[in-house]
């Protein structure tokens, strides 16, 4: 939906809408650990000012990502890859409920990390 009080996130918007209808799963794939990274960022800011709202809606979206990602997996065919995966995206959201519950940066720190690392490995398949 686009804001017409705030013209660069309707821009940033409907540049991500565009950016999403093009991809193919492997850019989607990057698209949302891009995303995932962006906003754990934005998390651990909100968890910093102690703006506690934010904060909740920043990991719930988190939890979002984080779900739309294990959704992709294919488990019955992507073997050990998928099940690992599986297993690294399930870490994921438990330390991002740990992390909200204690209001902790350092608990954001790990996740940050696994995504990366895992963002590092799609990035090399292409």
């Amino acid at each position: 939906m686009l804001n017409e009080h705030d013209p660069f996130n309707a821009y940033k918007q409907t540049s991500l809408d565009a950016r999403a209808a093009a991809a193919n799963p492997h850019e989607m794939v990057r698209m949302l650990l891009d995303g995932l990274l962006e906003e754990i960022q934005r998390a651990s800011g909100f968890m910093q000012r102690k703006s506690y709202e934010d904060k909740g809606q920043s990991i719930n979206k988190c939890l979002n990502i984080v779900h739309g990602l294990d959704s992709m997996l294919d488990i019955e065919n992507g073997g050990q890859v998928a099940a690992g995966l599986n297993h690294l995206y399930d870490y994921c959201s438990r330390q991002l409920v740990t992390a909200s519950v204690e209001n902790s940066v350092t608990a954001l720190e790990p996740i940050t990390k696994v995504i990366t690392d895992v963002r590092t490995g799609w990035a090399n398949l292409n």
